[in-house]
Formats: C-alpha cells, structure tokens, sequence
C-alpha cells in the first residue's frame, strides 16, 4: 500500500473506510472464536498484520532518531494492548457496546487538559452512556468484558497519541510495520500456543486470519495512520465516533448480535458525546 497514493485521499475519506474496514473484520473474527479462542486470534492477527506489513513496506530505520524509536516502541505495546483486551472484550460482551466503552479513549484524548464546562459535560454524558448499557434491561453485562474494553481504550488512547507525534522524520507508514512487529511479538507468549494448535487442526484458517489481518489492522491501520498526520487528533475524534454504530452494524449482519433500544440510545450518548468533545474543543 503506497502512502503517496494514499496522499490524493482526502484524510476524513481514509478515517471512515478504516472504520467499517476493522469493524466488519472484526465482527469476522469474532465468529472464530471457539476455534482459535480470543487470545490466539489477536496473536494471529497481529503476526500475520507484522509479516505482510514487512513485506510490503520494507521499512527502513536507519537514522530515527531515540525519540522516534520510544515512540514507535509505544505505539507497538499500544497496538498489542488494545487488540487483546477488545478482543478479550468481544468473547463476554457485545462487539457494539465493547467499541463504544472503547471509544471512551479517543474521547479522553480529545478532552485531556480542558477546564471548560461544557467539555466536563460531554464527559458526563458519555459517562452516563457508559452506565446505562450496564443498568438496561437484559443487559446483564459481564464485568470481565466492561473490563476489558476500558483497558482497550486506555491503550487506544496510547495509539492516537503515539501516532500523532510520529512527525515528518520517518518515511511514510514504516512507523507503522516496526509498531506492528512490536506488538506482534509482545503478543506471542499471550496466544501463540492456541494459534498454532488451531492451525494444525484447521490449516484453512491460516487463508481466514490472513484475510482477517488485512481487514483488521494492515489496511485500517495504514489509512488511520496516514490521516492522524493529516488532521487534528480533534477531527480524528469525531470521526472515530462512528465506531460503535458501525460495530454494532456489524455484531448484526455478521454474528446476529441485537441491541435492545435502550442499548443503542446508550451507544448514541456516547457517541454524540465524542463528537460534541472534539467538535467544540478549542484549537490548541
């Protein structure tokens, strides 16, 4: 994937396909969980992402500077930590509400530091989106996988700021393939043993994680990784926002997951809170 090519894209086009991209793979993913289990399939993932990203960026680290390497190297334990714990996440609770108490992430990245009323308001309200997915009728949401998916929004907050601060010295996405390979082995001693097993029983997933790994993390990370350095992280936000409604799209069509109405009018608090956030946040 050419990063020059990705150039004539308009940033706000990339952000949006890299949403409905590792959304739907996820929602694919997730269906394979009693195979490879969610730990093997986020190593899988993650492995399979680090060598077709070798592949086809082969990139090229001589004269990064410390600083680029410290945050390249966040970047990859970030990457690592918010693919387990979201799937972690995905095997006890819905894939639509698990992306939105995610989203709790970029929301926080975007209100960090602001003294205002109004964005101390956006907070609460996604706070009191967060909940009402607990307190709605039938939910019954596992605590192990609310759990999980704030630890994925801490470490997807990581990953924002990380990949904002990648400036100009660093070609194109190459950041990104070390971060990938980073991850990819922080990852190994979490979920290696389950991957290998499931695929000497069912070889024909190795064909189903490759695709995944394209869905998933090499073409969304790639087009999230080119416009974070076209746009504000505040505009990324907001886009990002869009996460859980197409999440929960995607539980539907894929894994047949239903939302009751009080569930999605949660999703909807948070999501309008993200977008309120980062949409009246003052430039810094």
């Amino acid at each position: 994937m050419s990063s020059f090519s990705l150039q004539r894209v308009p940033a706000s086009v990339l952000a949006i396909a890299a949403i409905f991209s590792v959304q739907f793979g996820n929602a694919v993913v997730g269906g394979m969980f009693e195979s490879v289990g969610p730990l093997g399939a986020a190593t899988a993932r993650l492995s399979f992402a680090a060598l077709i990203l070798l592949a086809l960026v082969r990139p090229r680290v001589r004269g990064w500077s410390r600083r680029t390497w410290l945050t390249v190297t966040a970047l990859g334990l970030a990457l690592a930590g918010m693919n387990t714990c979201i799937y972690l996440a995905f095997d006890e609770i819905p894939l639509g509400i698990a992306v939105t108490i995610e989203l709790l992430g970029p929301l926080a990245v975007a209100a960090f530091g602001s003294r205002r009323l109004l964005d101390l308001g956006w907070v609460a309200l996604a706070l009191a989106g967060v909940l009402l997915l607990g307190v709605a009728p039938g939910s019954d949401l596992a605590l192990r996988g609310v759990l999980f998916a704030a630890a994925a929004a801490a470490f997807w907050a990581l990953y924002i700021v990380s990949s904002s601060r990648l400036g100009s010295g660093t070609r194109g996405i190459d950041p990104l393939a070390v971060a990938m390979c980073i991850a990819a082995v922080a990852g190994l001693p979490l979920g290696a043993a389950q991957a290998t097993a499931a695929f000497v029983e069912r070889p024909e997933l190795v064909l189903v994680f490759i695709g995944a790994a394209l869905l998933t993390s090499v073409i969304p990370y790639a087009l999230e990784f080119v416009a974070l350095r076209r746009m504000p992280v505040r505009v990324f936000g907001v886009l990002s926002s869009l996460g859980p409604a197409v999440a929960a799209l995607a539980g539907f069509v894929v894994l047949a997951q239903h939302l009751s109405a009080v569930q999605v009018a949660a999703i909807a608090l948070v999501v309008a809170a993200c977008a309120g956030v980062v949409a009246f946040a003052r430039r810094r």
